[in-house]
């Protein structure tokens, strides 16, 4: 399996991880719950409230050798897979997975070096309110290098999979899948996962060999801690429990609906960090919590948090990081985006819409590339920081939302230097529109600004029939239906003019945007 290389998520992370270390760590970690079924893993035998485990198949808690992965040596009927996605039946037989059968509050701890958590309580799960799981993350490290380290397969599902009812606001307080994060441990998921196998007996050859379009999924799993249901993330009561995912393609999955209450979760992933994938139905949710995610690009491509519905964030701090390399987003939803409270920092190479909400938001929509790792400080007009962010990886488009962000006059500076840009009712974005197409911008990746003195007749609406060409002649890139609450170019109260850029970022309530971001002279900023 590919190794993704460990990768810095910034000051935010570290600190997080830090304050579930040292002996208080341990301490918690020992904890018992007296009402759960206690696991510990191990190497060398792993034992279930105080026994070794069962390999009896009708036991609650079982092992076994049947790791699902995508065989290698499997002609073209079987599945979409490449080379690189396949395992010989040596690397799947290395590996244990601990069946969990039964509902029930399952305590895990200790480490699995080659193995799996697989929950399964049977085909009739999904529609039984009783088919619940919770798995008590207690100091836990599972490694799982050929499909997802921890999977929910068939559990109560409680939520909506309608699309002609999907909406995005869903309880999935009921639901079958459920983590809790106990306080004061540290818990390490590093998984991989599984390119799609065809269902057999769906297989149907055309007049020339080749599989038919319509062969169903008998298995596909992209992310290295994955649900098949809607699954619930939680904290313990204080909060201060973290959740590492390394992920050689995605990290955090649901086919369904996902919520995130609290806990800290950090993700280093290959592809997107989060993903949620039944289309126009699916709802994240952030709550509460602390996520941070880096999408280190492995496979070329990903969006930091990408919901294939909605993707809604009432509270809680979200650090996202899409990948450097192509044109994804920090946070991405296809049916929208609203942020109603909590701290955001997204970063990456598009602008998805986002539709409202609650808090104020703004958008910094960059001149040329971003390098990752620098810090950027947004100050108010009395010279008081109310935001720093420090993006992990490259970028040039960055989304902020904080409860500190009031209308006003603001100074956005890059380290020591300040920065200067111009207010529009919209974000442009080179290859264009709400998205970019996930091909990978130039490195010199450069949102069109109009020559001085000129307005694009189409800045922040749909493209015109006959759009203006770019100075360079190149055409315009695409546009987009401007966002509620957005500022028209040279309506900015700090001196912003059509006619250059403004060191003065002047919010309205709802959403800002802001497009050609460079640096001015180099000064001290404020250290108020």
């Amino acid at each position: 399996m590919k190794r993704i290389a460990s990768l810095l998520l910034g000051l935010a992370m570290a600190a997080a991880a830090l304050s579930g270390c040292g002996a208080q760590g341990r301490e918690t970690a020992a904890q018992e719950f007296p009402d759960a079924v206690s696991i510990v893993l191990s190497d060398d035998g792993i034992i279930v409230d105080g026994k070794a485990v069962s390999t009896d198949e009708s036991a609650a808690v079982h092992t076994a050798h049947d790791i699902v992965c995508y065989e290698s040596g499997r002609d073209f009927t079987y599945g979409e897979g490449t080379e690189a996605d396949e395992h010989t039946a040596e690397e799947a037989e290395a590996h244990t997975v601990v069946h969990i059968t039964q509902p029930g509050t399952y305590a895990l701890s200790g480490t699995l070096s080659a193995g799996q958590i697989a929950v399964d309580l049977g085909e009739d799960a999904e529609d039984d309110p009783a088919a619940v799981v919770t798995l008590i993350l207690n100091g836990v490290d599972i490694t799982c290098t050929v499909a997802p380290a921890v999977i929910f397969y068939n559990v109560y599902e409680c939520g909506s999979t309608d699309e002609d009812t999907a909406s995005e606001t869903v309880d999935t307080s009921a639901a079958g899948a459920n983590v809790l994060i106990a306080d004061g441990t540290i818990n390490n998921v590093t998984g991989s996962y599984v390119a799609r196998i065809y269902d057999p007996d769906s297989v149907v050859l055309s007049e020339d060999g080749m599989t038919v379009e319509d062969s169903e999924k008998l298995h596909k799993y992209d992310g290295a801690f994955y649900s098949k249901m809607s699954m619930n993330v939680d904290g313990g009561e204080a909060g201060t429990g973290v959740l590492n995912i390394t992920a050689d393609n995605e990290g955090l999955d649901t086919e369904l609906h996902l919520t995130i209450n609290g806990g800290t979760i950090n993700i280093t992933s290959g592809n997107d960090g989060i993903n949620t994938n039944e289309d126009n139905v699916s709802v994240t949710t952030v709550n509460g919590g602390s996520v941070n995610i880096q999408v280190a690009g492995e496979t070329g491509e990903g969006d930091s948090i990408d919901s294939n519905g909605w993707l809604v964030i009432n509270g809680g701090a979200v650090t996202a990081a899409a990948c450097s390399d192509s044109g994804d987003a920090g946070i991405d939803a296809t049916m929208g985006i609203t942020i109603n409270g909590g701290t955001v920092a997204a970063s990456g190479n598009m602008y998805d819409q986002i539709d409202g909400g609650a808090q104020n938001y703004v958008v910094f929509s960059f001149a040329s590339r971003q390098n990752g790792g620098q810090t950027y400080t947004l100050q108010n007009a009395d010279g008081e920081t109310v935001g720093t962010w420090t993006p992990a990886n490259d970028f040039t488009c960055l989304v902020v939302s904080s409860p500190d962000l009031t209308a006003g006059d603001y100074t956005l500076w890059q380290g020591d230097t300040q920065l200067a840009g111009t207010m529009s009712d919209g974000v442009g974005s080179p290859g264009g529109g709400r998205h970019m197409g996930g091909e990978a911008p130039p490195a010199d990746l450069d949102p069109w600004q109009a020559p001085e003195g000129e307005v694009p007749e189409n800045a922040g609406s749909e493209v015109p029939d006959d759009p203006p060409e770019r100075p360079d002649g190149e055409m315009e890139p695409d546009g987009r239906e401007s966002p509620a609450g957005g500022r028209g170019p040279g309506g900015g109260e700090g001196g912003q003019s059509a006619a250059g850029l403004s060191k003065t970022f002047t919010l309205s309530d709802g959403g800002s945007f802001f497009n050609g971001l460079s640096p001015t002279e180099t000064t001290e900023a404020s250290e108020t």
